[in-house]
């Protein structure tokens, strides 16, 4: 053996020795996880750290070591425990200081409770289903969900057109009336694509993992290898110029920010650009793997059901009398959760914390990632049985069932539904992303009926990693729209 692999496995003998996790050597997982991060980190670099956690799942169950000092959670009490215990969870760790923005933190970037409930307080009437429904909001929803429904009789239409949908819904929500027009806007639509296509993953984990190494290798990165830093100056000149504009509409957070926040106009810009990026991607991102899946010939039956609903129902009925359409969409963020990976928190300090019947040391990396969450079966400690099958009628009141029956199976799946996180830290934009996917399905499937458009190729709509978020993994979603007999 050479000198140099005895340093190796010298090195890799003192990480197992002075992981916290030493004397808990019975959680499941590969034995190369009790050694090294590296082949997370691996799958980190290639976009494939979701589908990774994800088959350790499948064979190990719902723990699994996928680091010296990280265990993946994927039950739903575990998933309670970390993010809902005492309020608001675990703290998070420094892996979302990648989400910094203007080297500010955001509400999303606060590590701790306190601080983030503070920052919350500030937000949250903004984002109450209160709020949403008014007519303000609501009203520009719509309108721009016509505007897409008329773009989809001009032929075959991708992805990015859901995210300028996303876009123009989520401006509207912020900054209105200084709000975008992506649809149909060029220059607006170049903001967008700057924020949706973004290719800066592996350069942004080097510079999280190794900033000095990052430092290094920057320029070869950036000119040989093409891996460029997130780079966004139309977004930002739009937020940094929008964010200063008086006179924004009461029902926006903009409005809010200004009146009764006493944040600086760089830390409003700052919130603004973190709620305007989530908002393109979450939201654009799940109407497209939602709207493909309906497309496919398996799913037919769903689609011809959706559409018998939304045509025999009134354009002004209210959501809460659409079952089948919101059945639709859970059943959609459940198989393609927009964020569907790890959210890591720190097992809280002074105390050995119980976590699915393990011991789980201070300072250790626990998580849960939504899809595995959502797709694991019973038999894997999971929830959803058939977790891989798309199934709408899972949340609905079966042939049979009672209603006490099916009140405690609703209750226990939406235990383990995940989508838009849990806890006081979940998603603060939840009632505006459903709102905007229920508009524009129904816009859609009253008038069309969706197929894949043949020039779409095997795996280009698998699952591919951005930083938190997903996409599909070709970049194109390509769909084709042929308009209903009245």
């Amino acid at each position: 053996m050479t000198p140099l692999l005895v340093l190796l496995a010298l090195a890799l003998l003192l990480i197992y020795l002075l992981s916290p996790l030493l004397s808990r050597d019975t959680l499941p997982g590969p034995l190369y996880a009790r050694l090294t991060s590296l082949i997370l980190k691996y799958h980190e670099f290639t976009a494939t750290r979701t589908t990774y956690i994800h088959s350790l799942h499948l064979r190990y169950g719902p723990v699994v070591r996928i680091a010296p000092n990280e265990v993946a959670f994927a039950s739903a009490a575990a998933a309670k425990e970390i993010y809902c215990s005492n309020g608001s969870g675990y703290d998070k760790t420094e892996w979302y200081d990648l989400f910094k923005v203007y080297d500010r933190r955001t509400m999303f970037t606060t590590l701790g409770k306190s601080e983030h409930a503070k920052r919350k307080r500030l937000l949250a009437d903004r984002y109450a289903n209160s709020n949403i429904m008014k007519g303000g909001v609501m009203e520009g929803i719509k309108q721009r969900a016509r505007t897409f429904g008329e773009l989809c009789g001009q032929g075959g239409k991708e992805g990015k057109v859901l995210h300028a949908y996303a876009f123009d819904c989520v401006t509207l929500h912020l900054f209105h009336p200084h709000s975008t027009n992506s649809l149909t806007d060029p220059k607006d639509s170049e903001i967008m694509l700057e924020v949706t296509f973004d290719s800066s993953l592996q350069n942004r984990l080097l510079s999280h993992y190794s900033p000095l190494l990052h430092r290094l290798l920057n320029t070869f990165m950036v000119s040989i290898l093409s891996l460029k830093p997130r780079e966004t100056p139309l977004a930002d000149s739009f937020v940094l110029n929008t964010a200063a504009q008086p006179h924004a509409s009461p029902f926006t957070l903009l409005h809010r920010l200004h009146s009764q926040s006493p944040l600086g106009q760089i830390d409003i810009a700052a919130e603004s650009l973190d709620h305007m990026a989530a908002g393109i991607d979450t939201t654009g991102d799940a109407l497209c793997f939602l709207i493909w899946e309906l497309s496919r010939p398996s799913s037919l039956i769903y689609q011809q059901t959706l559409q018998a609903e939304l045509r025999s129902a009134s354009p002004d009925t209210p959501f809460d009398q659409l079952p089948y359409l919101d059945a639709a969409v859970m059943e959609g963020l459940r198989m393609f959760p927009a964020i569907p990976m790890s959210l890591p928190r720190y097992a809280p300090p002074g105390r050995t914390t119980i976590i699915d019947s393990y011991k789980i040391p201070t300072g250790t990396i626990v998580s849960c990632q939504p899809l595995s969450v959502q797709r694991l079966g019973p038999e894997k400690g999971g929830t959803f049985p058939e977790p891989d099958r798309f199934w709408p009628e899972r949340w609905l009141k079966s042939e049979g069932e009672t209603q006490a029956e099916f009140e405690e199976r609703d209750r226990g799946m939406k235990r383990g539904f995940m989508a838009f996180g849990m806890g006081g830290r979940g998603c603060i934009g939840k009632h505006l992303a459903l709102a905007e996917m229920k508009c524009l399905l129904r816009e859609v499937y009253t008038r069309y009926r969706t197929l894949p458009d043949e020039r779409m190729r095997a795996g280009e709509m698998e699952q591919a990693d951005l930083l938190v978020s997903s996409r599909p993994a070709g970049q194109r979603c390509l769909v084709r729209f042929e308009r209903l007999e009245a």
